[in-house]
């Protein structure tokens, strides 16, 4: 394109700099102890790393970077493909991948072939390279760096979801995409594609095995097929996207094993986004103890193997048990001040367990480890606490979990731990629904108290767009209270964006203690 480099020729720029950066390079590598341990820690930014893909080769690293200033569209574009050379094992800085593959919307680099000669793209370009449409699309390597892309024709392909991630194996056989489309289970799902003589199949959704009610995204399928690799927030997992694996049983692409979370060799308390296995090497993204929005990250050792799939919630007591039973112990207490409350404790699944604490605020119960629960506290005068706890994939015989309730008085703010909203939306996630219903059940036994309900984000992203999510998100939580026969002038509601944070917003950790949404009592 006349007055912009094309790409051959900028890797060819880059190669000849790197000679003559050589001595800094060594000074650099040689002074960063972290190398060993994160060879992407030139390449991690302020800014979201995602879909990293190696070349076959082993040499260069394409990733897409959300939100940089130098991506072609500004930082409102949501994502431009960038390139970084491999050096001694480090990845160095990354670069723009210029024009031919990018332009102001989304592109994401999604499989190579075996060759290296051909790449495939997120997006549908027209002649001039803009994408019109989503879908899949390939650009071939020239001796000049890569070609215009070339749509790929996929039958019946929808995508209602601005979200869209995807996979295509080396030898161009198969595709594996997240997208909401015509027969999708909850949210995003996942769907497969196979190829024959350069023709694509209609998709084919991988069933309800995989996808929840939820979002699973970022797929990517093993080198021999068996093997599907996908996050989900739909699974139990450590954090709000979690990894997970799950085994194809047969010759159909609809019959899998239950997935299985891969532990905390990768999964954190934090989103973990974009599994690859690359010539050997486990790469993946990760939001903990990142510098910005998600970094890349290799996995310390490919051969480790966890079932870590339990988030803390209060402190866990682990021990290899057979016993379908688990004992429960804990203390409530006064969050002010601390003293033990004499409390009624609600063990929800398929049935009721129930257990009084004593004036002391102690209590214990023994129940199945085979179900997932909603929990509620009761104490007349003070506002109820509603936890989750699923025991499903636990294996232990002891918990603890203590629970401080909130005085009924003005200005007591309770935060809303499990009310829960699909990325970047109004819609409320399932897990949500108790904790409203308590607050419904808490507003109707408290007549005379009002609230206000606040919404807040943590401190990424458009000021501007945070602070009108966070008020629509208030918005809808009133409008579901009012639903269940709450009067609306009971009811005030505002958004305060990443305005109001609770903690410094420098980690994954701050940050999510920054994202929540609470209610402060304004009359009692």
């Amino acid at each position: 394109m006349k007055g912009k480099m094309a790409s051959g020729e900028w890797l060819n720029v880059c190669l000849r700099s790197i000679s003559f950066l050589g001595l800094l390079l060594f000074h650099v590598v040689h002074s960063v102890n972290a190398q060993e341990s994160n060879p992407f820690k030139l390449v991690n930014s302020i800014y979201d790393e995602q879909s990293p893909l190696i070349s076959p080769d082993g040499k260069v690293l394409y990733l897409t970077i959300a939100n940089h200033p130098q991506n072609l569209g500004g930082k409102k574009d949501l994502g431009d493909i960038w390139v970084s050379l491999n050096l001694d094992g480090v990845w160095q800085a990354p670069i723009h991948g210029g024009a031919e593959i990018n332009n102001e919307n989304y592109n994401a680099p999604i499989g190579f072939s075996r060759d290296g000669a051909i790449l495939f793209l997120i997006g549908h370009y027209s002649k001039n390279g803009i994408v019109n449409t989503q879908g899949i699309s390939y650009t071939e390597k020239t001796s000049s760096g890569w070609s215009m892309p070339k749509n790929i024709s996929i039958p019946y392909f929808l995508n209602k979801s601005d979200l869209f991630s995807a996979a295509v194996d080396d030898d161009q056989s198969v595709l594996v995409y997240s997208a909401e489309s015509f027969i999708t289970t909850g949210a995003e799902d996942i769907y497969i594609c196979t190829s024959q003589n350069g023709r694509w199949s209609e998709p084919v959704n991988v069933g309800k095995q995989i996808n929840t009610a939820r979002q699973e995204v970022s797929p990517w399928l093993s080198g021999d097929k068996k093997t599907l690799y996908f996050a989900s927030n739909g699974w139990q997992g450590l954090g709000s996207f979690d990894v997970f694996k799950s085994e194809r049983l047969d010759d159909t692409w609809k019959n899998w094993s239950t997935p299985f979370n891969v532990g905390s060799a990768i999964n954190s308390e934090a989103r973990e986004l974009f599994y690859r296995n690359i010539n050997g090497k486990i790469l993946f993204t990760t939001t903990r103890d990142s510098d910005g929005y998600g970094d890349i990250r290799e996995q310390p050792d490919a051969n480790r193997s966890s079932v870590d799939t339990v988030r803390k919630i209060v402190e866990q007591v682990y021990t290899s048990t057979n016993s379908k039973m688990v004992l429960i112990s804990g203390v409530v207490t006064n969050a002010k001040g601390g003293v033990g409350l004499s409390a009624k404790l609600i063990f929800k699944s398929d049935s009721a367990y129930v257990v009084n604490s004593s004036t002391n605020g102690k209590y214990q119960i023994q129940i199945p480890t085979t179900k997932a629960y909603t929990i509620e506290v009761q104490k007349k005068g003070f506002v109820n606490v509603v936890e989750r706890l699923d025991l499903n994939s636990m294996k232990l015989n002891s918990l603890q979990m203590d629970f401080r309730l909130q005085p009924i008085e003005v200005g007591t703010v309770v935060n809303l731990k499990s009310v829960l909203f699909n990325m970047g939306t109004t819609t409320l996630l399932e897990e949500s629904y108790p904790e409203l219903d308590a607050v419904v059940d808490f507003l109707k036994e408290n007549s005379g108290v009002e609230i206000q309900l606040e919404g807040h984000t943590d401190n990424r992203g458009d000021p501007k767009k945070n602070m009108q999510l966070s008020q629509e998100r208030v918005a809808r939580i009133k409008s579901y209270l009012v639903s269940k026969g709450i009067s609306g002038k009971r009811v005030k509601g505002k958004g305060f964006g990443g305005a109001k944070p609770i903690a410094t917003g420098d980690s994954e950790e701050s940050r999510k203690l920054n994202r929540r949404v609470e209610f402060l009592i304004v009359k009692s």
